[in-house]
């Protein structure tokens, strides 16, 4: 099992209509940071018209060759980005910890727009055998991710999601600058 000691490297995933410096993801990074884990948090490439292989292009780049001492962490359609490169790797290949905040695999019924980039989903068959840690967090109030989707992600990685009640969608909207949530999955 990935702990703090163990992990070195930390990639943090924006979601649609977001840059690196948003929500929680410049907070998480100065913690893990602080706690001896190199952090960084790649600009997604046209955040509020993204394109499914540009994204998945960024994401292989940025995280490269990854290790049992490597943990990926993602918000909403960053969520997807990253399972859809998980997905392509072939071979034999190891991540120390995966964390998902309200990840999807299906349309959401109020982004339509997100359609094209979201299409058939991903199938994440398989995936957790290669993941020694995977954390999915929801709230129990998104109002842009259906609770269904983010429980029927974490069922199919064969966990259960974490719940952080009045969370939404974990948007510094939302009153969210800072995520300890996120944060524990990863040390704890």
């Amino acid at each position: 099992m990935t702990s703090l000691t163990t992990l070195q490297d930390a990639y943090i995933f924006h979601g649609y209509g977001a840059v690196p410096d948003d929500h929680w993801f410049g907070w998480l990074a100065r913690q893990l940071d602080a706690a001896n884990i190199r952090t960084v948090v790649p600009a997604l490439p046209d955040s509020r018209a993204p394109e499914a292989p540009r994204w998945q292009e960024t994401v292989s780049a940025a995280v490269g060759e990854m290790g049992e001492d490597t943990a990926v962490i993602a918000h909403s359609l960053g969520c997807l980005a990253v399972l859809r490169h998980l997905a392509s790797l072939t071979g034999v290949w190891r991540l120390g910890s995966l964390v998902l905040v309200s990840g999807f695999l299906d349309p959401l019924p109020v982004l339509p727009e997100l359609d094209s980039f979201i299409g058939a989903g991903c199938d994440v068959t398989g995936l957790s055998k290669h993941i020694d840690r995977v954390i999915v967090i929801r709230s129990d109030d998104d109002s842009l991710v259906p609770l269904s989707h983010t429980d029927r992600l974490a069922e199919l990685l064969g966990v259960r999601a974490v719940v952080v009640p009045g969370a939404g969608h974990f948007l510094a909207a939302d009153g969210h600058s800072t995520l300890p949530a996120a944060y524990d999955a990863i040390v704890s």
